[in-house]
């Protein structure tokens, strides 16, 4: 925090945009595109590069996930200091990749928004040691927007061409201008992270980013999601739970064609025709095609199983038909907490002021001060005796960083010590 009878300067954050310098434009990486490896021949000389590098490495993969049901890894960008850069293309010989991932196994790994690579490189048995997450650590430095591009204009001052993260990375051959924006992802990581890292050193928040880096490393894998197929866009305006049920078949059949295609189930079917489906509960093919998107060519194709579905859904019995609102097993939403249990409310109200006026003092996000979840079990539940000790125990098996329960202990101490207003 800020020493009081320090001066304090204008944060970078708060410099107007009229101020600042107009971004270097970075169009395309210093020493060009590298070639894309495929071979494992070229896998094994690429480790050797690697190997002969030095410092932290700098990683990023490129996924299909809105053109393919898997969210593997079908391009992974690799750039490290007297190595250079490299673009590994692991579809047709992931078994090849044992000397990259064993020479990966050991430094820093830089990613930016660890959290959308790791589980695709785990997949390849890519294996991290130590990890340095650029996106996260400009949360704790307070940066307003931490996009990569965004980042790299702040830090660097560079102009990061982007355009084609959304793109369908399962292609080949990947187009030229796909490859060098690929390349320019790890193109200038390394410097970001020092000057990330320069900056939270000064502001005395480098063990906090040590520590969340630590926690991404330790995370279990999360237990499966149940009832994904509730999630159809528009489900909450179907009432009838027989009409719930063509949605949870007609779902669950999109489902199985997607993942036997490895297609994006989306472009299967979109949600808006299995709702509209599940409302007309067409009886014949020809009402089936009637409905909007059944009738094409395609659909025409797969119409015997969009009827398969619709009929198992109207020959369930009563009793197996879902109930028109999942089961849960967690805290109802805040909202409806002051029905339920005003004092809980009473005290996640007086939190909830208290950990944004911390957030706003250090300038980091709220979300970033505590999980979220946990702060609403502790105000759910409540302490006997809500004293800083009793609260930094809590938060502790909750499992809460350090540095963030030494940090908000005392404020939601505070903020649980105040009486009830009337």
């Amino acid at each position: 925090m800020t020493d009081p009878d320090t001066p304090e300067s204008t944060p970078p954050d708060e410099v107007a945009d009229s101020e600042r310098p107009a971004p270097i434009p970075l169009t395309s990486p210093a020493d060009g595109v590298p070639p894309v490896l495929t071979t494992p021949q070229e896998f094994a000389d690429a480790a050797r590069r690697l190997a002969d590098g030095t410092g932290p490495i700098a990683l990023d993969t490129e996924r299909a996930s809105g053109f393919r049901y898997s969210g593997r890894a079908y391009l992974i960008q690799i750039r490290r200091t007297g190595s250079g850069s490299m673009l590994i293309d692991p579809i047709e010989h992931p078994e090849a990749l044992g000397p990259i991932t064993d020479v990966l196994d050991g430094p820093e790994w830089i990613l930016h928004a660890a959290d959308q690579d790791l589980p695709c490189l785990t997949e390849l048995n890519f294996r991290c040691a130590a990890l340095y997450d650029t996106e996260l650590a400009g949360r704790l430095a307070g940066i307003p927007k931490v996009n990569l591009a965004a980042m790299v204009e702040h830090f660097l001052g560079l102009g990061l061409v982007k355009g084609h993260g959304a793109a369908d990375w399962s292609r080949r051959p990947l187009p030229a201008d796909w490859l060098n924006y690929a390349a320019l992802d790890v193109e200038v990581l390394i410097e970001l992270r020092d000057a990330v890292q320069a900056t939270l050193v000064e502001a005395g928040k480098d063990t906090w980013a040590a520590q969340e880096f630590a926690a991404i490393l330790a995370r279990p894998e999360p237990a499966p999601r149940q009832d994904r197929w509730r999630r159809v866009s528009k489900i909450h305006t179907i009432k009838s739970t027989r009409t719930l049920a063509a949605v949870q078949q007609l779902w669950t059949t999109r489902e199985e064609l997607a993942r036997k295609r490895d297609v994006a189930p989306g472009r299967i079917l979109p949600d808006s025709a299995i709702v509209a489906a599940a409302v007309a509960d067409p009886k014949t093919l020809d009402e089936l095609y009637k409905i909007p998107v059944f009738g094409g060519p395609r659909q025409r194709r797969q119409a015997g199983q969009w009827m398969a579905a619709l009929d198992a859904a109207r020959a369930l019995p009563d009793s197996e038909l879902p109930s028109r609102r999942p089961p849960t097993t967690g805290l109802p939403p805040v909202n409806r907490w002051e029905g339920k249990e005003p004092e809980a409310a009473a005290r996640y109200t007086a939190v909830r002021a208290g950990l944004t006026a911390l957030s706003e003092e250090v300038t980091v996000p709220v979300e970033n001060l505590l999980l979220p979840e946990l702060v609403r079990q502790l105000c759910w539940e409540g302490l006997d005796s809500p004293t800083s000790e009793a609260v930094a125990a809590r938060l502790s098996a909750g499992g809460a960083r350090p540095w963030q329960v030494e940090l908000t202990s005392p404020v939601i101490a505070e903020a649980l010590a105040q009486p009830p207003s009337d």
